[in-house]
């Protein structure tokens, strides 16, 4: 982002404006795909092979020297929306393959995104500068590759049931069924912590360092190890909920990261840097750990014939809870005392745990 700003003479604050279109335009894909049911009515492996195309070859006009500011937020805005047909369509695909174990195939799923968010981070610590404009080629290419593989190796799914026709009216019908309001709801409070936790954990680790100068620590591979751990709490998680139930690992997986949050001040006044890094790693594995787990129950909770728009509806409201919570971290960052500001991050876990609690789990 920061070579766009230099190659294309933009002011500083448009990184800001570049980063946050793609957001608004995964959430507008989304509601689109929701609205006309298109994971529903047409092939999903299709579907993820013309958005995985549409995407990398969007992601490639930011390449163009010609360029203007606002075709650079246009191109950032359609590769956001067309990410709309790969991992909500992703997740069905997984749910129209599996209709027992779905928990441990979406735990594979969640954890290579997961890994995938890292990624960059490790990238960050081990290379000094890539050409930016061969990561965007790299990255285009292999979102080509990744479609061409869904379309060429994954048919559709035995439990896939089609609809037959346009209902606009089904991405408000899903929300009728109680047992989707709760894990619906529960997916939301986890988003709230989710990405405002891996968009602050470099930050997290810059402050701790400014209280304890005498500590040394590698922020990019940190942020790598601590996000990244996530993945395997992911794949854990899916085996585990065939032990204890879906729903109660997802519970107690939310309730684990509602307590980080809350002990979060700690962190700050704990001398060992090692202590804190595994508080850290442990975090980071406790708020993705039920992510894969709540579509599971968003998915067993729907009918055949719009798991796919349940899917995409509840991933569209989640992500727009994803902006409202990083941008409050913040406002909050230059005005609070640093220590406290990731309790903030505890409200949503805590509304979720209230949805989702019932006294017999599933």
């Amino acid at each position: 982002m920061s070579n766009l700003v230099i190659d294309f003479h933009l002011e500083n604050s448009a990184l800001g404006h570049l980063t946050s279109t793609v957001q608004f335009g995964f959430i507008t894909g989304t509601l689109v795909f929701a609205l006309l049911t298109i994971a529903d009515r047409f092939s999903p492996s299709l579907v993820f092979f013309l958005s995985a195309l549409a995407g990398g070859l969007f992601n490639l006009g930011i390449i163009i020297e010609w360029n203007s500011f606002t075709s650079l937020l246009a191109y950032r805005f359609l590769t956001g929306f067309f990410l709309a047909g790969i991992y909500p369509v992703g997740m069905k695909i997984a749910a129209d393959y599996y209709d027992k174990g779905l928990g441990k195939s979406l735990g594979f799923l969640v954890g290579a995104l997961v890994v995938g968010t890292a990624f960059p981070h490790l990238l960050k610590g081990l290379i000094n500068e890539l050409p930016w404009r061969l990561v965007l080629v790299l990255t285009s290419s292999l979102a080509t590759l990744g479609g061409l593989l869904m379309i060429l190796l994954v048919p559709d799914g035995p439990y896939r049931k089609p609809s037959q026709k346009l209902d606009l009216t089904t991405l408000f019908k899903v929300f009728g069924n109680k047992n989707f309001r709760s894990a619906a709801f529960g997916y939301f409070g986890h988003m709230w912590e989710l990405y405002a936790f891996w968009a602050f954990v470099p930050v997290l680790l810059t402050t701790y360092i400014k209280l304890h100068t005498d500590t040394i620590l590698n922020i990019p591979i940190l942020s790598f190890l601590i996000i990244g751990a996530g993945g395997i709490a992911c794949i854990l998680g899916g085996y585990l909920s065939q032990i204890l139930g879906t729903k109660t690992t997802a519970f107690h997986a939310l309730f684990l990261s509602a307590l980080c949050c809350l002990l979060s001040p700690l962190l700050f006044l704990i001398g060992s840097s090692t202590l804190v890094i595994v508080f850290l790693i442990f975090w980071g594995m406790m708020v993705i750990a039920d992510s894969p787990l709540f579509s599971t129950l968003v998915a067993q909770n729907s009918i055949a014939e719009s798991k796919g728009t349940a899917l995409t509806i509840v991933n569209s409201i989640g992500f727009s809870i994803t902006i409202l919570s990083i941008q409050l971290i913040n406002t909050l960052i230059e005005d609070m005392n640093p220590k406290y500001i990731y309790m903030v991050l505890a409200v949503g876990p805590i509304f979720g745990l209230i949805a989702m609690y019932e006294k017999n789990s599933s």
